[in-house]
C-alpha cells in the first residue's frame, strides 16, 4: 500500500504558509503602539493602555450568520470581514468599552488563498475603522466538516473600560432623549428571512435592481461601525443599544431600567428603501422584531446634550424615555 500525506487528505500545509505571508501586510497595518511582537507566534500580546484608574477588560464574540451564505454564492468576499468586526465592537461600546484588539477564526473545507486573504483584508479594514489591532487568528482547513465552497467566520473583540463607567442602565432617567444613528443597511441579522423572501418567494436574482442598485450589493453592504462616534460622544450619552437581531423591540429595552419605557415615534424613523420594499411582503411587527429598520444604534442622552450630539454625529431624534414598565412603545 502506498503512503499518503496530509495533502491527500485535503489539507495543504504549503498553501497555509502562503496564506500567512499574503495577509501579513493587512494585519500589520492595524497594529498600534500597544501590540507586542509580530505575526506568527502562538498568541497575540497587547499591553494595557495607561490612564485608567480601575480598568476592566470586556470581551464580545459574534459571527456573520447566513449573510455569509450570500457572500459565498455571489463570490463577493470583500465586505463580510467588516461585518465580523462590526458585530463585535458595536456590542463592546454599549458597555462603554474602547476596543483594543480583535481575533478571528476562519474554518473552511479547502483553503483558497486569494478568497481567504480578501476576507482577512476586510477584517483588517473593520479593525482600522474600529481603531483596534488584529493581533491573531486561526485558519482551519477541515474537509469533511464543510462542503466544497463553504466556510464560516467567528470574531472575538476585547476592550477596556473604567469600572465606574460600566453601569449604564442606572444612568438612564425619565425624560432622556432617544437618538438614532443610521444603519448602512440590513447589517448582519435576519438573513435567513432575507434569503427566503428574495430568492425563494420572490425569485429574485443577484443582479436585479432596487432603487437603481443591484440587490446583492444592497444585501452585502457591510455593517456600520460606530466606534469613532462613540469615542467622540461618550461623555455626552447615558447609554447605548446596538440594534441587532430582535430589532428595536428586543434590543432597546436592554439599555433601560425596568421602571422606564422607551417611546419611539415610528414616523420619525428614516426607514431605508430596502426595508420599505420588504415590508410589502412581511408584517410590520415582524419587521421591527427582526431588522434594524434603518437604525443601527440608539443613543440615550440628557436633553441638554442633544444639540452637541446632533452636531457631532449623523444622529436624529426618534423618541424619549418615560416612566412605565412597558419596555418599549411604538407610537
Amino acid at each position: 500500500m502506498s503512503k499518503i500525506s496530509y495533502k491527500d487528505a485535503g489539507v495543504d500545509i504549503d498553501e497555509g504558509a502562503r496564506f500567512v505571508e499574503k495577509i501579513k501586510p493587512y494585519v500589520k497595518q492595524t497594529f498600534d503602539k500597544n501590540v507586542l511582537g509580530g505575526i506568527g507566534s502562538f498568541a497575540g500580546a497587547y499591553e494595557l493602555p495607561s490612564g485608567y484608574k480601575k480598568p476592566v477588560i470586556l470581551g464580545a464574540t459574534d459571527g456573520v450568520g447566513t449573510k455569509l451564505k450570500l457572500a459565498i454564492e455571489a463570490k463577493k468576499f470583500d465586505t463580510v470581514g467588516i461585518d465580523l468586526v462590526a458585530m463585535c465592537v458595536n456590542d463592546l461600546i454599549c458597555n462603554f468599552a474602547t476596543p483594543m484588539f480583535f481575533l478571528d477564526y476562519y474554518a473552511t473545507a479547502k483553503l483558497l488563498v486569494e478568497e481567504t486573504a480578501t476576507v482577512v483584508k476586510g477584517i483588517s479594514e473593520g479593525c482600522l475603522q474600529s481603531e483596534c489591532a488584529l493581533i491573531g487568528g486561526e485558519t482551519a482547513e477541515m474537509p469533511g466538516m464543510y462542503k466544497k465552497d463553504d466556510f464560516d467566520l467567528a470574531g472575538f473583540a476585547v476592550g477596556i473600560a473604567e469600572k465606574d463607567e460600566l453601569d449604564r442602565i442606572n444612568k438612564v432617567k425619565e425624560g432622556d432623549i432617544l437618538i438614532a444613528l443610521p444603519s448602512s443597511g440590513i447589517h448582519s441579522n435576519g438573513f435567513s428571512l432575507v434569503r427566503k423572501l428574495f430568492f425563494e418567494k420572490l425569485k429574485h436574482n443577484f443582479n436585479d435592481e432596487i432603487d437603481g442598485k443591484k440587490l446583492i450589493d444592497i444585501l452585502l453592504e457591510p455593517t456600520k461601525i460606530y466606534v469613532k462616534t462613540f469615542k467622540k460622544l461618550k461623555y455626552y450619552i447615558n447609554a447605548l443599544a446596538h440594534i441587532t437581531g430582535g430589532g428595536l423591540i428586543e434590543n432597546l429595552p436592554r439599555a433601560l431600567p425596568s421602571h422606564l419605557t422607551a417611546v419611539i415615534q415610528k414616523n420619525d424613523i428614516r426607514v431605508l428603501p430596502i426595508f420599505k420594499y420588504m415590508q410589502k411582503y412581511i408584517d410590520e411587527t415582524e419587521m421591527f422584531r427582526t431588522f434594524n429598520m434603518g437604525v443601527g444604534m440608539v443613543l440615550i442622552a440628557n436633553r441638554e446634550n442633544l444639540d452637541y450630539i446632533l452636531q457631532n454625529s449623523q444622529g436624529y431624534v426618534i423618541g424619549y424615555v418615560k416612566a412605565g414598565n412597558e419596555k418599549i412603545k411604538l407610537v
